[in-house]
Parts: C-alpha cells; structure tokens; sequence
C-alpha cells in the first residue's frame, strides 16, 4: 500500500505565513505519493521485506527502459515546481533523479541499484519536507547543494591532476 500522508500545519517561508495545505496541494501530494510507491515498491519480493518497482522493471530494458523512467519520475519534479518548491530542494530532487537514470544505463548493476534507491520516493519526502518547513527544507538542501558542488570540483581536480600525470607520464618532463 503506498504511504499515508500526514496534513502539515500552517507553513512560513522566508517569514512569510503560507496558511494550511489545500485540498488541491493535498490531493496532488497524494497522486505524487501514489505514483512515487508504483514505481519504487509497488511489486514485494516473495519471502523478503524487499520491494522493487515498475520503474526497476521497465529499466531492465536496456537505455529505453531508463529513459521511460527518468520520464516518469520527471512528472513529481514538474508537480514540485508548480507547487513552488525552492531551487534548493528542487536541485536535491533533480540530483535524485539524474543518479537513478545515470545508474540505471549499467545493464543489470543499474536496475538493482534503482530498486534500492529509490529516487521517487526520496523525491516525494523531500516534497512533504518542504510543504510542511519549507525554510528547513530549503536550508538542508542548500547545504546539500554545497557538499555536492565542494565534491564534484574536487573530482575535476583530481581528474586533472590524473590526466597531467599521465601526460607527464608519456611524455616526460
């Protein structure tokens, strides 16, 4: 059974009250919730705790598979930004979905790892995070945000340094 979602109180963002959820937000947390269980943990594993998804399965499918998926898990990315979320959360969620999609071209590697990471419902936490303390939300993503940029210049460096030590390598100095 897909997640029961609870009401948030009233939220404040940047000092501003945005009152309760309406029935509209809540109804489309919901649908989010929804699809993000279908394709995550929609289908149990007899004789385990351990569900897989459609999107697990569709990805079998060798680079189609996952392109359908990355897709399908576009549609809570495009639900978040109508309904407003930060750049911050927004750019975590977009991250979420990028490493499953990435991952997931790795025939067979891929497709167990996107049955265990899960990317939809990460992406529909962050969602309800953010509706009900969007400034907390936005906070830890932007530090998020921050560790991520800190890691991939230091993976540029590093790749830098290999390609200069290699060329020193071959060539000499």
């Amino acid at each position: 059974m897909p997640p029961r979602l609870t009401a948030p109180a009233e939220r404040v963002l940047e000092g501003e009250v945005l009152g309760p959820e309406t029935p509209q937000e809540r109804a489309t947390r919901e649908r989010l919730a929804f699809l993000a269980w279908l394709l995550d943990s929609s289908i149990p594993i007899p004789g385990t705790r351990f569900t897989v998804g459609l999107d697990a399965i569709v990805g079998l499918v060798p680079f189609i598979g996952d392109l359908i998926g990355v897709l399908a898990s576009s549609i809570i990315l495009m639900e978040a930004n109508r309904l407003g979320v930060g750049r911050a959360v927004m750019t975590r969620m977009a991250f979420n979905v990028a490493v499953e999609g990435v991952v997931g071209l790795v025939p067979f590697f891929g497709d167990l790892f996107d049955a265990g990471w899960k990317a939809n419902q990460k992406n529909v936490r962050l969602l309800t995070e953010w509706m009900e303390r969007p400034h907390k939300a936005e906070r830890g993503s932007r530090r998020f945000v921050l560790v991520l940029a800190v890691a991939l210049l230091v993976l540029a460096g590093a790749c830098s340094l290999g390609v200069w030590l290699a060329f020193r390598a071959l060539f000499g100095s």
